[in-house]
């Protein structure tokens, strides 16, 4: 891993043993890009690599001379105006009006590790070795602007993270009104595109394009990164696959309104661009102020899109993961919601908990209803107070009750919400997002607190900290059930109010920061109407999070699939729920509920005492194969082998670090009649293991499973002993495989 800075010809090149970064100062100062993929050798000069020559109708940036059109030049942070006609990673509106700026190199610093981005979520190191990070310092000479670009290459991994810092160090008030993360000039558009969008209840569905001329985008302005698109996207070779090929992933460690975009121009030049959504964004910097972006994650892969996957899993899970539960295999649970949602007692959440805790479940968490006056969607939110008709013990005896059953207790919270009909509310009114004059929208019954306000955040933090303080809580699953809509603070200037969207995503942060800091071994999970908010700046502060309120096997095949692509095993929240779904009203296998959660934290959203006595018994096998294998499910490396995207088939696997545990996931929609013979490949098993099959007893080396393949034909090959009628539709198999060597 190195960073090395060419006097000469003023170049910089960022490598480590897997890629190569290098740009270079264009001859007007600007940062140009030259090379971004896999490790080349490291030389002096790479100046042929900056290419220009005069066009027709082009502008030209200095008077007679037609050697420099920033249009046709890929840069490192480019801004419009001034010769690029493209969309700018920078745009600052001064006091004249005028938008234009002209960024010029000004000198940078190399330091070994990666500095701390203060008050946002970003990837980290443990010790400086890990990484280097190259600042570079450029300056508008007119208004003073300071633009501080950072790169950190990282020892391990084709991973280059990337953020900016603007200070107004002239005299005149600036308003930012586009600060991107990362800005990346490709030189070709030979690209496919791939983006993880969908609804509530179909989050992350893979969706493939070519790049074309014009602009492809996914973004967000809903105040969170949102259930329709996610922060993330992956151009890929269109001969790249899982396993071989080119791909670039393109990742924001933000939780809030985004924009992910690529811009392919008429000479097919690929402009990426990933931040902050600049629409409705206006950040007033003062004299001396100054404004950071949040990071982005660039991660290059010679091997497939599994490859890039694989990098982002270990990146996510040890360095953007933090604290006590990073490296901790994930709690057994049972969610009271799905079997109770607010008709509940103290003696029926005991019932529920109490069959739980013999079947093996480590942890029993009570959902929405438990405070104030929540009788239903309409009341009580805000008032973080426990019902004392439903709890008369309150939450401190409740989780007493449930910490002599012998297991831990978790509570549910949507603390950035408030009812109208709470004390709350009717205390504070001026205290939700909402526009003056005009009508405030709900969702869900419910409004959004204004987070960009200190004494908002400081509210809800000593609501929930007193809690916290006085009961057992060992979980909390931190739900957000809406929206932003009428963004506007009634704390903030009317010149400021471009800010409030960002300012109510740093309170969201700031919450979370201080209840981490405060009561670390507590585990938190993100939960956004499932998954509203699944984003890696969220996972900064909470090592999992609710993938999807679609609970349903079938359909969690696809969120699962897509969700891995960028996200660890470890941090997909996954369960079992009753039948028929509570929404899509499917019957699904009991043992295929059980495979699809295995892959994730592993729980049950249903009340166990309504199972009959044989499922109840499956029930216990399913818990007790998942406390034997979930520190190979959670932590493993993941490959996706068959996709739910391209056929009746979905098949994935995890294999520990030695190569000598292996499990794999088989499942198949429908059921049809006469059907061929079928294998899977496997991947990543060591060639001269013998490796043999948990159930069937059959050994096979690893290359022939890997060359072969696994026979998965019908009655061809054994299964685990629990996975009782797997005939039929939406069947499935775990085949575990251990090298006997």
């Amino acid at each position: 891993m190195s960073i090395v800075f060419s006097e000469t010809t003023r170049t910089f090149h960022l490598y480590n043993q897997e890629i190569s970064y290098i740009m270079t100062v264009l001859p007007n100062g600007h940062m140009g890009q030259l090379y971004f993929g896999k490790r080349v050798h490291h030389k002096e000069d790479y100046s042929y690599l900056y290419e220009t020559m005069p066009r027709p109708m082009t502008s030209y940036v200095s008077e007679g001379d037609t050697s420099l059109s920033l249009e046709h030049v890929k840069q490192e942070y480019g801004v419009y105006g001034t010769t690029d006609y493209r969309r700018p990673a920078i745009e600052i509106k001064q006091e004249n009006g005028s938008t234009i700026c002209d960024f010029r190199y000004q000198g940078h610093e190399i330091m070994n590790g990666k500095p701390e981005l203060p008050g946002l979520p970003a990837t980290y190191t443990e010790d400086e070795e890990e990484a280097q990070t190259l600042c570079l310092t450029l300056q508008d000479p007119l208004t003073g602007a300071e633009l501080m670009l950072f790169y950190t290459i990282f020892a391990r991994g084709g991973i280059l993270a990337r953020s900016a810092r603007v200070t107004n160090k002239g005299t005149c008030e600036l308003h930012l009104t586009t600060a991107m993360s990362l800005c990346m000039d490709l030189p070709d558009c030979d690209y496919e595109w791939l983006q993880f969008s969908g609804a509530w209840a179909r989050e992350r569905h893979l969706k493939v394009r070519r790049l074309e001329q014009g602009i492809q985008a996914v973004d967000s302005r809903r105040g969170n990164s949102s259930h329709e698109h996610n922060p993330f996207i992956v151009l890929k070779r269109p001969e790249a696959g899982e396993f071989q090929g080119e791909v670039i992933g393109f990742s924001l460690i933000y939780s809030g309104n985004f924009l992910a975009q690529a811009e392919v121009d008429t000479h097919d030049t690929t402009r990426v661009l990933m931040g902050i959504h600049p629409m409705g964004f206006d950040w007033m910097l003062e004299k001396g102020e100054c404004f950071q972006t949040p990071e982005a994650v660039m991660v290059y892969s010679g091997q497939g899109l599994n490859g890039m996957s694989q990098t982002f899993h270990r990146l996510y899970q040890k360095r953007l993961a933090r604290g006590y539960w990073r490296d901790k295999a994930r709690p057994i649970l049972n969610n009271n919601w799905e079997a109770t949602y607010f008709d509940f007692t103290e003696e029926r959440l005991i019932e529920i908990a109490g069959k739980a805790r013999d079947c093996g479940v480590e942890l029993f968490v009570l959902d929405d209803g438990w405070f104030g006056e929540r009788n239903d969607d309409h009341a009580g939110l805000g008032d973080w107070v426990a019902n004392p008709q439903r709890l008369p013990h309150g939450i401190t005896g409740l989780a007493e009750q449930i910490e002599e059953l012998g297991m831990k207790f978790g509570l549910w919270f949507e603390p950035e919400m408030v009812n109208k009909n709470s004390d709350l509310y009717r205390k504070h009114p001026d205290w939700i997002l909402s526009t003056p004059g005009r009508s405030a929208s709900h969702g869900r019954n419910q409004y959004v607190l204004d987070f960009s306000r200190k004494e908002v955040v400081d509210c809800i933090y000593e609501m929930m900290a007193k809690i916290l303080s006085e009961a057992k809580v060992s979980y909390i699953k931190w739900d957000m059930n809406r929206s932003i809509t009428e963004c506007y603070s009634a704390a903030l200037p009317p010149e400021r109010q471009g800010e409030v969207f960002h300012r109510y995503i740093l309170g969201v942060y700031d919450l979370y920061d201080r209840l981490n800091r405060n009561f670390p071994q507590v585990l938190f999970e993100s939960c956004a109407s499932g998954g509203g908010r699944f984003d890696p700046g969220i996972l900064y502060y909470a090592p999992q999070g609710w993938a999807s309120d679609d609970s349903d096997a079938a359909e969690r095949l696809k969120i699962q699939y897509g969700t891995s692509f960028c996200y660890p095993i470890s941090c997909i929240g996954s369960h079992v729920s009753v039948t028929p779904n509570h929404q899509v009203f499917r019957n699904t296998p009991l043992h295929t509920r059980a495979n699809v959660a295995y892959f994730g934290t592993f729980g049950y959203e249903l009340d166990l005492n309504k199972l009959t006595e044989e499922e109840q018994e499956l029930v216990k096998e399913q818990i007790v194969f998942m406390k034997e294998y979930r520190e190979l499910l959670q932590f493993g490396t993941f490959y996706r082998l068959v996709s739910p995207f391209e056929g009746n088939i979905t098949c994935w696997m995890v294999v520990n670090e030695e190569k000598t545990e292996v499990i794999v996931g088989w499942y198949r929609t429908l059921c049809h009649v006469n059907m061929p013979y079928t294998r899977v490949r496997l991947h990543g098993l060591n060639p001269d293991f013998c490796y043999e099959d948990q159930n069937s007893k059959t050994s096979y080396y690893g290359d022939e499973l890997m060359n072969i393949g696994l026979i998965t034909s019908d009655g061809m090959s054994g299964q685990v002993e629990r996975n009782t009628g797997e005939y039929g539709d939406f069947s499935s198999r775990i085949y575990v495989l251990k090298a006997v060597r």
